[in-house]
C-alpha cells in the first residue's frame, strides 16, 4: 500500500488529491500585474505573498514589479517563493490582463497598458486627472474603484469599511503622538489622569472610521463627542459604545461650542455617493474659534478634505502644518502608516474576487452575476458607468447593464 492520499466521490471515484488539486485549477488563466507605486508615501500593496500563493495555486499568473513589496517589508524573494514572476521592467507588469494598484493610475501608466485591460485601484478623485480618464476611454479600459465595491445588498462596502476601521484606530494613535511635547504638542496625555480633565475629542462622522476612533479614544479615558447628520448612525454608535458617548447632528450652535473646547478634532465624513452631491465641510471660521495648540486630523484629505483649511492643499503640501494656531495633520491615506496590516486586510477581500472569475466566465461573467462586484466599476469598456465619477469630471454617465446585455 503506497502513501498517496485519495479522495472518494460518486462522480470521480478514487482520485489522488494531487490530481484533484490539478483539476480545480482555473480554466480561464488571468495574468495579474502588481506595479510599484510611484508615490513615495504610498506603501500599501493590494496582494501579500500569501495571497499570491493562493492565486497562483489555481492557475493564474502574477507579475510583480521588482521591490514593489518593500513598503510592507516583503522582498522579491518572498513573492518569488509564492509563485510570482518578478519583472524589472515596469512595462511588462502593465501588459497584464488585470492591474492591481493602490493609488489611481497616472497618464504614463495608462499609456503602458494594452487595450481592454482591467484597472483596479483606489478612486481618490482629487488625484485623478481628466486626461487620464480620456486616455482610459481611448483604450477601452475597465476601471474598478475599490471604494465602490459593495455587498449584494448595496449597503456594505467591504474595502471602504476595512480601510476606514484601520484609519480610525490609527487616528487615535497619531493624536496621542502629536499631543505630546516630543512632537510639538501641548504636552497632554490622551485621557488624562485622576484630578486632571480628560482630553476632549470631536469625531465628525459616525461611520466605520468614526466608530473605531471613538472606541479607541474612550478606552484611553478621553471625552468623546460624535457628530453626524444621519440619526440612525448616531443611534448605532451610541448603542455600540454606550451612553457616555455624546452624539449630535450638525446643529451649528452645538458644533461651535464643542469646537471651542476641543483638544482634537478628527474628520471622518465619507461622501462618495452616486445618489447625492451633498458634502459637509467645517468652515474656516469655526476652525478659528479652536484653542491654540489644538489638533485637527483630516482622514478624508485624499477625497477633498473635511475642513475648509484642508480642502485646497497643493499636491506637495506638508503632512503637518499650523493655521490659526491649530495644528493640522493632513496625511493622505493614513492607513499607509500601517501598510502591512492594510495590505493583509485588502488581500483577504481581493482573493475571492480573483478566484471566482474562473468559475463564472471571467470578469465579465462575474459582473453579470454579482451586483456588488458590478458596482465597483466606474468605467466599462472605456465608458463611464458611475454617476458620481462622471459628475466629478463633467462627463456623461452610462448604464453598465446596457453593455452587459450585449455580451
Amino acid at each position: 500500500m503506497n502513501d498517496s492520499k485519495f479522495s472518494y466521490t460518486e462522480e470521480t471515484s478514487f482520485i489522488p488529491l494531487e490530481m484533484m488539486k490539478e483539476k480545480t485549477k482555473s480554466r480561464n488563466q488571468l495574468t495579474i500585474g502588481i506595479p510599484k507605486e510611484n508615490c513615495e508615501k504610498e506603501k500599501r500593496l493590494a496582494l501579500t505573498p500569501e495571497a499570491v500563493d493562493m492565486i497562483v495555486e489555481i492557475g493564474h499568473r502574477v507579475i510583480l514589479e521588482t521591490e514593489a513589496g518593500l513598503g510592507i517589508n516583503y522582498s522579491d524573494a518572498h513573492y518569488s517563493n509564492s509563485g510570482a514572476e518578478i519583472a524589472k521592467d515596469k512595462e511588462d507588469v502593465f501588459q497584464s490582463d488585470i492591474i492591481f494598484k493602490i493609488s489611481p493610475p497616472s497618464l504614463e501608466e495608462i499609456n503602458m497598458m494594452k487595450q481592454r485591460v482591467t484597472m483596479c485601484s483606489m478612486l481618490q478623485l482629487p488625484d485623478f486627472s481628466k486626461e487620464t480618464i480620456l486616455a482610459m476611454t481611448e483604450k477601452k479600459i475597465n476601471g474598478i474603484g475599490y471604494e465602490l465595491i459593495s455587498e449584494d445588498d448595496g449597503k456594505c462596502y467591504p474595502i471602504r469599511t476595512a480601510i476606514s476601521e484601520i484609519e480610525g484606530a490609527a487616528a487615535i494613535s497619531v493624536a496621542s503622538e502629536l499631543l505630546s511635547n516630543a512632537h510639538g504638542g501641548k504636552g497632554m496625555l490622551m485621557g488624562g489622569v485622576p484630578g486632571v480633565s480628560p482630553t476632549e475629542i470631536i469625531i465628525l462622522g459616525a461611520g466605520a472610521a468614526g466608530t473605531i476612533a471613538a472606541r479607541a479614544a474612550l478606552a484611553l479615558g478621553a471625552s468623546v463627542k460624535v457628530f453626524d447628520n444621519d440619526v440612525n448612525k448616531l443611534r448605532n454608535i451610541q448603542s455600540a459604545l454606550g451612553r457616555t458617548l455624546f452624539t449630535s447632528v450638525f446643529q451649528p450652535n452645538v458644533l461651535l461650542n464643542a469646537f471651542r473646547t476641543a483638544d482634537v478634532v478628527i474628520g471622518a465624513m465619507r461622501y462618495i455617493d452616486a445618489n447625492s452631491s451633498v458634502r459637509y465641510v467645517i468652515t474656516e471660521d469655526i476652525v478659528k474659534t479652536m484653542k491654540k495648540g489644538a489638533l485637527i486630523i483630516d482622514l478624508r484629505v485624499s477625497q477633498g478634505g473635511c475642513f475648509e483649511t484642508s480642502c485646497f492643499l497643493p499636491q506637495d503640501h506638508p503632512d503637518i502644518f499650523e493655521k490659526y494656531g491649530v495644528l493640522h495633520y493632513c496625511v493622505p491615506n493614513l492607513s499607509s502608516r500601517v501598510a502591512r496590516t492594510t495590505s493583509m486586510a485588502l488581500s483577504n477581500i481581493f482573493i475571492p474576487f480573483i478566484t471566482q472569475p474562473g468559475e463564472s466566465g471571467g470578469f465579465v461573467g462575474m459582473t453579470k452575476s454579482d451586483y456588488g462586484f458590478r458596482s465597483g466599476f466606474y468605467m466599462y469598456g472605456g465608458k463611464l458607468v458611475n454617476p458620481y465619477v462622471a459628475r466629478h469630471f463633467n462627463l456623461p454617465s452610462n448604464d453598465i447593464g446596457l453593455f452587459l446585455s450585449a455580451y
